[in-house]
C-alpha cells in the first residue's frame, strides 16, 4: 500500500513537470496511458541500504545517480577561505525554508567558536542567514556538492536523499538535522551505519548540541566508517546500471 501511495502521489505532485518533460524531451503526448510497471529502479546505494532478499528480480537498487559539475570553480573569495586554514565543516539545508534563520545561524557560529572549527554556511532555501566572511565562517548561496564537499572535513545538513548521497560519497562524517519527509529515515541510516551521529531534533537544537556533534564526528571510528562508505559508493555506477536495466527490459518487451 505504501508503494502504491508513493507512486500515485509522485504522479500527482509532479504532473505538470512530467507532462512538460514528455512533450519537450521525448516528443510524446503530455499524458501517458497507464501501463503495468515493467520494473522498478531505486536510485540509492546498496551500501547505504541493502536490497531486501524478498524483492523480485525486476526491482533494481542501482546505486546513486549523480549529476556532476566538472567545470565549476570557486570564486576568488571562496578559494581564499578554503586555503586559509583547516578544511571547514559544511552546513547546508538545501531547499528547506527559513523558519528561524537568524537563530540557526547564531547557533552554528557559536558552535564553531566553541570547537575552534571553521564553517561553510550554504544559504539554499533560507534556513541559514547570510553572515559576513571571517576567518571562522564563510557564507555562500550555493555550490555543486561534487566539487565543494571533497574540500570540507564534515557535513551537517537536512538529510535530503541527494545531499546525503553527496556527503557520503565524499567520505564525510555526516550529521543530519531533519526537517520532514524521508529525512529522518536517512538520518537514522547514517547513524546505524556509523558514518555519523544519530539525527538531531531541529526543535530542540542548541549551540552546545551542535558542538557535541562536531566533536563526535572527529572520532576515528566515525571518520573511518565514513571513508569506507565513500569508497564503496565511489565504486558504484548507478546511471550505467539503470541504463543497462532499462535496455534489458526494452529488449525483453520488444
Amino acid at each position: 500500500m505504501s508503494h502504491t501511495f508513493a507512486i500515485k502521489g509522485a504522479r500527482l505532485l509532479f504532473a505538470k513537470e512530467l507532462k512538460a518533460w514528455r512533450a519537450m524531451t521525448l516528443r510524446l503526448p503530455g499524458k501517458a496511458a497507464p501501463k503495468p510497471a515493467a520494473g522498478t529502479l531505486y536510485a540509492y546505494s546498496p551500501a547505504v541500504l541493502p536490497k531486501p532478499g524478498d524483492w523480485a528480480p525486476e526491482v533494481l537498487v542501482t546505486g546513486y545517480w549523480f549529476l556532476d559539475s566538472p567545470d565549476w570553480r570557486p570564486d576568488e573569495a571562496l578559494e581564499s577561505f578554503l586555503r586559509a586554514g583547516p578544511a571547514p565543516v559544511y552546513f547546508g539545508f538545501g531547499s528547506m525554508p527559513g523558519i528561524e534563520p537568524a537563530a540557526m545561524t547564531g547557533m552554528i557560529l557559536e558552535a564553531l567558536e566553541m570547537t575552534g572549527k571553521r564553517g561553510l554556511l550554504a544559504g539554499g532555501g533560507g534556513a541559514i542567514g547570510k553572515v559576513d566572511a571571517s576567518a571562522r565562517a564563510f557564507f555562500l548561496s550555493s555550490a555543486p556538492h561534487d566539487r565543494l564537499l571533497p574540500r570540507t572535513s564534515a557535513a551537517i545538513h537536512h538529510g535530503g536523499a541527494g545531499t546525503t548521497a553527496a556527503s557520503l560519497r565524499a567520505g564525510l562524517p555526516t550529521q543530519i538535522i531533519p526537517f520532514f519527509g524521508d529525512q529522518p529515515f536517512w538520518g537514522r541510516r547514517v547513524g546505524a551505519l556509523g558514518a555519523g551521529p544519530l539525527p538531531l531534533d531541529r526543535r530542540t537544537l542548541s549551540a552546545a548540541g551542535l558542538a557535541n556533534a562536531l566533536a563526535a564526528m572527529d572520532s576515528a571510528a566515525i571518520r573511518g566508517r565514513a571513508a569506507d562508505l565513500g569508497t564503496a559508493i565511489g565504486r558504484e555506477h548507478g546511471v550505467e546500471a539503470a541504463t543497462s536495466f532499462l535496455e534489458r527490459l526494452s529488449l525483453r518487451s520488444g
